[in-house]
C-alpha cells in the first residue's frame, strides 16, 4: 500500500501547508485551516478545571514493546475513549492497567503531554516581531530539546509518517477534537518534507479518518496542488497514482475546482 521512497530530491520546502488563496466557490480550500491564537487558562477537551490530580493512577502499556506510561484517571477520562475504558471491564481493576498494543509510544506520549498541558512538543509559539505562529524550536533557533523531528516510524506502514498526522488520527479515535485542530495547525507549519513522506502520510490519513471528517484530507489535497511543480517531477507520485485510491480521485476533483476558480477569476469583469 505504501510505496518506496523516490530517489529524486523531492521536497516542498518552499510550500507550507497552512495557507490558502482566493475563496471563489466550494473547493478544496473550503476546509483550509486559519491559525488562531490558542485559548489560555482553559483545559483541553473538557479536562476538569481545578483538578487536584488526586484520582487513581492508571498504568498504560503501549506498543509491541510494552512501554509503560502513567496518568491520572480524571485526566485520561477527558477522552471519551478512555472514559469508557475506565468505566468498563477493559481496565484490569486490581492493577489499574490498560493495554494499547497497537499504539505508537512517541505519539501516545504527545497525547498525554497535551492532556496535562494543553499542548505538546514542539509547542506553538507566537512570534510578536513577525506577528506569526511558529513551532517552538524554530522560534528559539533550535535552542530547546534539539532539532524538531517531524516524522515518527510507523511499524504497520513500514516507514516514517508525519507525526502530526498520526496525532490527528489518534485524536480522532480518542474523541479529542481540540487536539485534532492543534495537530492540523502544527502540520501546516512544517516544511522541507519529502514527497514520499507526504504521500504515505496522506494515504494513512485517508485510511484512518472517516469520510465525514474532511479537514485533514483537504489539507493534503491543497498541499499537493500548491506544490504541484515539485510533485509532477516525483517518481513516487507517479507510482502512487498508478496504484490509485480515493486520495487521487479527490485530488482530481480538487484540481478541477482549482482550475474552475482560476477560470472564473480570469473571466470576471475588471
Amino acid at each position: 500500500m505504501f510505496a518506496k521512497r523516490s530517489h529524486h530530491n523531492d521536497s516542498f520546502s518552499k510550500h507550507r501547508a497552512a495557507r490558502s488563496t482566493n475563496k471563489a466557490k466550494r473547493s478544496f480550500r473550503e476546509n483550509a485551516v486559519t491559525p488562531k491564537k490558542p485559548e489560555r487558562a482553559t483545559k483541553p477537551d473538557g479536562s476538569p478545571t481545578g483538578s487536584t490530580l488526586t484520582s487513581p493512577i492508571i498504568t498504560i502499556c503501549v506498543g509491541p514493546e510494552q512501554r509503560l506510561f502513567a496518568a491520572h484517571e480524571d485526566i485520561l477520562s477527558t477522552s471519551p475513549f478512555f472514559a469508557a475504558i475506565c468505566r468498563g471491564q477493559f481496565l484490569e481493576s486490581a492493577s489499574k492497567r490498560v493495554n494499547l498494543p497497537e499504539e505508537i509510544p512517541e505519539v501516545f506520549s504527545s497525547v498525554l503531554e497535551y492532556l496535562y498541558k494543553g499542548d505538546y512538543y514542539p509547542r506553538l509559539l507566537h512570534n510578536k516581531r513577525r506577528n506569526a505562529w511558529e513551532l517552538e524550536d524554530v522560534a528559539n533557533n533550535n535552542g530547546g530539546r534539539g532539532a524538531v523531528e517531524s516524522t515518527v516510524y510507523h511499524q504497520g506502514a513500514g516507514q516514517a509518517l508525519l507525526k502530526d498526522t498520526l496525532l490527528y488520527c489518534t485524536a480522532e479515535r480518542y474523541g479529542l477534537d481540540e487536539l485534532k485542530r492543534l495537530a492540523l495547525r502544527k502540520q501546516g507549519l512544517q516544511s522541507g518534507i519529502q514527497c514520499s513522506t507526504i504521500l504515505s502520510s496522506a494515504r494513512y490519513a485517508y485510511a484512518n479518518t472517516p469520510d465525514s471528517d474532511s479537514k485533514l484530507r483537504a489539507h493534503y489535497l491543497a498541499l499537493i496542488i500548491r506544490s504541484r511543480s515539485t510533485f509532477k517531477r516525483s517518481g513516487t507520485m507517479q507510482m502512487e497514482m498508478e496504484g490509485g485510491g480515493k486520495l487521487f480521485f479527490d485530488l482530481f476533483v480538487a484540481m478541477c475546482n482549482h482550475m474552475d476558480d482560476i477560470s472564473s477569476i480570469t473571466k470576471s469583469p475588471r
